[in-house]
Protein backbone atom coordinates (compact mmCIF):
# COMPACT_ATOMS: atom_id res chain seq x y z
CA UNK A 1 0.00 0.00 0.00
CA UNK A 2 1.33 3.38 -0.89
CA UNK A 3 1.43 6.06 1.80
CA UNK A 4 -0.61 9.40 2.17
CA UNK A 5 0.78 12.03 -0.09
CA UNK A 6 3.81 14.22 2.00
CA UNK A 7 4.52 11.21 4.30
CA UNK A 8 7.07 8.89 3.42
CA UNK A 9 6.89 4.72 3.64
CA UNK A 10 8.47 4.95 7.03
CA UNK A 11 5.51 7.24 8.58
CA UNK A 12 6.89 10.09 8.87
CA UNK A 13 6.14 13.87 6.98
CA UNK A 14 8.43 14.58 4.19
CA UNK A 15 11.12 17.32 5.03
CA UNK A 16 10.90 19.50 1.50
CA UNK A 17 14.39 21.20 2.36
CA UNK A 18 15.95 17.77 3.24
CA UNK A 19 14.23 16.22 0.30
CA UNK A 20 15.81 19.23 -2.15
CA UNK A 21 19.28 18.33 -0.27
CA UNK A 22 18.78 14.77 -1.65
CA UNK A 23 17.68 15.53 -5.22
CA UNK A 24 20.84 18.24 -5.26
CA UNK A 25 23.57 15.19 -4.11
CA UNK A 26 22.13 13.15 -6.97
CA UNK A 27 22.27 15.92 -9.59
CA UNK A 28 19.08 15.36 -10.78
CA UNK A 29 19.12 19.35 -12.49
CA UNK A 30 16.26 18.66 -14.18
CA UNK A 31 14.01 18.30 -11.29
CA UNK A 32 15.96 20.95 -9.07
CA UNK A 33 15.34 23.48 -12.19
CA UNK A 34 11.40 23.05 -11.43
CA UNK A 35 11.56 22.37 -7.54
CA UNK A 36 8.73 25.10 -6.90
CA UNK A 37 6.31 23.59 -8.81
CA UNK A 38 7.11 20.15 -6.41
CA UNK A 39 7.48 21.47 -2.55
CA UNK A 40 4.44 22.87 -2.44
CA UNK A 41 2.36 19.47 -3.53
CA UNK A 42 2.14 16.59 -1.04
CA UNK A 43 1.61 13.86 -4.19
CA UNK A 44 4.37 15.14 -5.88
CA UNK A 45 7.21 15.09 -2.50
CA UNK A 46 5.68 11.49 -2.03
CA UNK A 47 6.60 10.50 -5.92
CA UNK A 48 10.07 12.72 -5.71
CA UNK A 49 11.31 10.86 -2.23
CA UNK A 50 10.26 7.37 -3.63
CA UNK A 51 12.21 8.75 -6.59
CA UNK A 52 15.44 9.47 -4.75
CA UNK A 53 15.49 6.47 -3.19
CA UNK A 54 15.20 4.35 -5.82
CA UNK A 55 18.29 6.33 -7.49
CA UNK A 56 20.08 6.30 -4.34
CA UNK A 57 19.85 2.67 -3.29
CA UNK A 58 20.84 1.72 -7.07
CA UNK A 59 23.83 4.09 -7.46
CA UNK A 60 24.91 2.83 -3.60
CA UNK A 61 24.69 -1.00 -5.33
CA UNK A 62 27.04 -0.15 -8.41
CA UNK A 63 29.30 1.78 -5.91
CA UNK A 64 29.62 -1.16 -4.04
CA UNK A 65 30.02 -3.74 -7.29
CA UNK A 66 32.94 -1.30 -8.61
CA UNK A 67 34.69 -1.10 -5.55
CA UNK A 68 34.43 -4.85 -5.06
CA UNK A 69 36.01 -5.53 -8.42
CA UNK A 70 38.79 -2.54 -8.06
CA UNK A 71 39.65 -3.94 -4.39
CA UNK A 72 40.50 -7.81 -5.91
CA UNK A 73 39.69 -9.31 -2.58
CA UNK A 74 38.68 -12.66 -4.22
CA UNK A 75 36.87 -15.21 -2.53
CA UNK A 76 37.50 -15.70 1.35
CA UNK A 77 36.27 -17.30 4.00
CA UNK A 78 33.33 -15.13 6.38
CA UNK A 79 34.50 -14.25 9.92
CA UNK A 80 31.23 -16.04 11.15
CA UNK A 81 32.98 -19.60 9.70
CA UNK A 82 36.14 -18.59 11.68
CA UNK A 83 37.03 -21.25 14.24
CA UNK A 84 38.44 -19.36 16.80
CA UNK A 85 39.17 -22.67 19.04
CA UNK A 86 41.82 -23.94 16.61
CA UNK A 87 44.89 -21.15 16.76
CA UNK A 88 46.60 -21.51 20.36
CA UNK A 89 46.50 -17.56 20.34
CA UNK A 90 44.55 -15.31 18.86
CA UNK A 91 42.87 -12.10 20.51
CA UNK A 92 39.04 -12.79 19.71
CA UNK A 93 38.05 -9.42 20.95
CA UNK A 94 40.71 -7.39 19.58
CA UNK A 95 39.66 -8.78 16.49
CA UNK A 96 36.41 -8.03 16.49
CA UNK A 97 37.26 -4.61 17.50
CA UNK A 98 39.04 -3.98 14.82
CA UNK A 99 35.80 -4.95 12.37
CA UNK A 100 33.88 -1.98 13.65
CA UNK A 101 36.90 -0.39 11.50
CA UNK A 102 37.48 2.36 14.68
CA UNK A 103 41.50 2.13 13.65
CA UNK A 104 40.78 3.84 10.19
CA UNK A 105 39.27 7.06 11.69
CA UNK A 106 43.07 8.07 12.88
CA UNK A 107 45.09 6.29 10.34
CA UNK A 108 46.33 3.42 12.44
CA UNK A 109 47.65 0.60 10.21
CA UNK A 110 47.13 -3.45 11.55
CA UNK A 111 49.94 -5.83 11.57
CA UNK A 112 48.36 -9.74 11.68
CA UNK A 113 51.28 -11.37 12.75
CA UNK A 114 51.64 -15.50 12.78
CA UNK A 115 52.73 -18.67 10.80
CA UNK A 116 51.58 -19.84 7.70
CA UNK A 117 47.85 -21.07 7.81
CA UNK A 118 46.05 -19.82 10.76
CA UNK A 119 43.93 -17.36 9.13
CA UNK A 120 45.50 -14.02 8.73
CA UNK A 121 44.67 -13.54 5.43
CA UNK A 122 40.93 -14.60 6.07
CA UNK A 123 41.06 -11.95 8.72
CA UNK A 124 42.38 -9.22 6.52
CA UNK A 125 40.21 -9.91 3.32
CA UNK A 126 37.38 -9.71 5.95
CA UNK A 127 38.66 -6.11 7.29
CA UNK A 128 38.68 -5.06 3.51
CA UNK A 129 35.04 -6.77 2.61
CA UNK A 130 33.87 -4.33 6.04
CA UNK A 131 35.75 -1.65 4.98
CA UNK A 132 34.04 -1.81 0.87
CA UNK A 133 30.14 -1.86 2.76
CA UNK A 134 31.20 0.86 4.77
CA UNK A 135 31.66 3.21 1.81
CA UNK A 136 35.40 2.89 1.51
CA UNK A 137 37.78 2.34 -1.36
CA UNK A 138 40.21 -1.01 -0.79
CA UNK A 139 43.01 -2.68 -2.59
CA UNK A 140 44.16 -5.73 -1.82
CA UNK A 141 47.52 -7.15 -3.35
CA UNK A 142 50.35 -9.76 -2.22
CA UNK A 143 53.57 -8.80 -1.10
CA UNK A 144 55.52 -10.56 -3.70
CA UNK A 145 52.89 -8.74 -6.64
CA UNK A 146 53.41 -5.14 -5.20
CA UNK A 147 57.17 -4.96 -5.16
CA UNK A 148 57.63 -7.53 -7.76
CA UNK A 149 55.25 -4.52 -10.05
CA UNK A 150 57.35 -1.22 -8.39
CA UNK A 151 60.96 -3.18 -8.79
CA UNK A 152 60.09 -4.02 -12.83
CA UNK A 153 59.01 -0.29 -13.48
CA UNK A 154 62.01 1.12 -15.21
CA UNK A 155 60.69 5.26 -15.23
CA UNK A 156 60.66 7.52 -12.63
CA UNK A 157 57.10 8.79 -13.67
CA UNK A 158 55.52 5.12 -13.99
CA UNK A 159 57.10 4.25 -10.81
CA UNK A 160 55.28 7.58 -9.21
CA UNK A 161 52.28 6.77 -11.01
CA UNK A 162 52.20 3.23 -9.38
CA UNK A 163 53.36 4.17 -6.02
CA UNK A 164 50.12 7.29 -6.17
CA UNK A 165 47.81 4.57 -7.41
CA UNK A 166 48.83 2.09 -4.26
CA UNK A 167 48.82 5.18 -1.58
CA UNK A 168 45.23 6.44 -2.70
CA UNK A 169 43.14 3.30 -1.32
CA UNK A 170 41.73 4.19 2.13
CA UNK A 171 42.80 0.61 2.86
CA UNK A 172 45.87 -1.24 1.64
CA UNK A 173 46.03 -4.79 2.71
CA UNK A 174 49.10 -6.29 1.79
CA UNK A 175 49.38 -10.08 2.75
CA UNK A 176 52.06 -12.30 2.85
CA UNK A 177 55.12 -10.21 4.42
CA UNK A 178 57.93 -12.29 5.12
CA UNK A 179 57.50 -15.43 2.84
CA UNK A 180 59.90 -14.50 -0.06
CA UNK A 181 63.20 -12.81 -0.02
CA UNK A 182 63.77 -9.45 -1.46
CA UNK A 183 66.28 -7.10 -2.66
CA UNK A 184 67.33 -3.86 -0.90
CA UNK A 185 65.31 -1.84 -3.85
CA UNK A 186 62.26 -4.05 -2.94
CA UNK A 187 62.52 -2.94 0.90
CA UNK A 188 63.72 0.41 -0.28
CA UNK A 189 60.19 0.57 -2.41
CA UNK A 190 58.00 -0.95 1.03
CA UNK A 191 59.74 2.31 2.74
CA UNK A 192 57.97 4.61 0.61
CA UNK A 193 54.87 3.10 0.44
CA UNK A 194 54.42 2.73 3.97
CA UNK A 195 55.76 6.62 4.38
CA UNK A 196 53.50 7.94 2.28
CA UNK A 197 50.66 6.32 3.66
CA UNK A 198 51.82 7.09 7.24
CA UNK A 199 49.49 8.93 9.62
CA UNK A 200 46.85 9.40 6.21
CA UNK A 201 46.05 6.02 5.22
CA UNK A 202 45.93 2.71 7.35
CA UNK A 203 47.07 -0.32 6.19
CA UNK A 204 47.03 -4.02 6.62
CA UNK A 205 49.94 -5.93 6.68
CA UNK A 206 49.67 -9.97 7.30
CA UNK A 207 53.21 -11.22 8.01
CA UNK A 208 55.27 -13.66 9.69
CA UNK A 209 57.33 -12.13 12.94
CA UNK A 210 59.24 -8.94 12.68
CA UNK A 211 62.47 -10.97 13.75
CA UNK A 212 62.31 -12.85 10.73
CA UNK A 213 62.35 -9.65 8.46
CA UNK A 214 65.83 -9.15 8.63
CA UNK A 215 66.09 -12.96 6.49
CA UNK A 216 63.32 -11.19 3.90
CA UNK A 217 65.40 -8.23 3.28
CA UNK A 218 68.63 -9.09 4.33
CA UNK A 219 70.74 -6.53 2.89
CA UNK A 220 68.48 -3.17 3.36
CA UNK A 221 69.30 -0.91 5.91
CA UNK A 222 65.95 0.60 6.10
CA UNK A 223 64.60 -1.99 7.65
CA UNK A 224 64.15 -1.25 10.60
CA UNK A 225 63.05 2.29 9.84
CA UNK A 226 60.31 0.81 7.59
CA UNK A 227 59.12 -1.55 11.01
CA UNK A 228 59.35 1.73 13.07
CA UNK A 229 57.28 3.75 10.36
CA UNK A 230 54.68 0.54 10.32
CA UNK A 231 54.32 -0.44 14.01
CA UNK A 232 54.13 3.56 15.35
CA UNK A 233 50.53 4.04 15.06
CA UNK A 234 49.63 0.41 14.60
CA UNK A 235 47.24 -2.35 16.23
CA UNK A 236 49.27 -5.89 16.37
CA UNK A 237 47.57 -8.78 16.91
CA UNK A 238 49.36 -12.17 16.83
CA UNK A 239 47.87 -15.50 15.80
CA UNK A 240 49.86 -18.66 17.10
CA UNK A 241 49.12 -22.52 16.07
CA UNK A 242 49.53 -24.67 13.52
CA UNK A 243 47.93 -24.47 10.08
CA UNK A 244 44.16 -24.97 9.72
CA UNK A 245 44.79 -25.59 5.68
CA UNK A 246 46.79 -28.43 6.39
CA UNK A 247 43.82 -29.17 8.82
CA UNK A 248 41.65 -29.23 7.16
CA UNK A 249 43.17 -31.34 4.10
CA UNK A 250 43.96 -33.98 6.53
CA UNK A 251 40.13 -34.12 7.23
CA UNK A 252 39.40 -34.32 3.31
CA UNK A 253 42.21 -36.85 3.25
CA UNK A 254 40.66 -39.00 6.11
CA UNK A 255 36.42 -38.48 4.44
CA UNK A 256 38.20 -39.95 1.20
CA UNK A 257 39.83 -42.63 2.74
CA UNK A 258 36.77 -43.52 4.23
CA UNK A 259 34.66 -43.27 1.47
CA UNK A 260 36.67 -45.12 -0.61
CA UNK A 261 36.72 -47.94 2.42
CA UNK A 262 33.25 -48.25 2.53
CA UNK A 263 33.10 -48.23 -1.41
CA UNK A 264 35.77 -51.39 -1.01
CA UNK A 265 33.38 -53.07 1.24
CA UNK A 266 30.57 -52.77 -0.31
CA UNK A 267 32.22 -54.31 -3.43
CA UNK A 268 33.99 -57.54 -1.79
CA UNK A 269 30.43 -58.24 -0.55
CA UNK A 270 28.61 -58.51 -3.97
Amino acid sequence: MNPPPGVSREGGAIDAAQLQGRVRALNLMGLLANWSSVQGDPARLGWVNELAGWEERERSRRSLERRLRSAHIGRFKPLADFDWGWPTQCDRAAVQDLMSLSFMLDATNVVLVGPNGVGKSMLACNLGHEALIQGRTVLFTSAGQLLGELAALDSDSALRRRLRHYARPDLLLIDEVGYLSYSNRHADLLFELISRRYQNKSTVVTTKPFGQWHEVFPNASCVVSLIDRLVHRCEVVAIEGESYRLKEAKERAAQKAAARASTGRKASKK
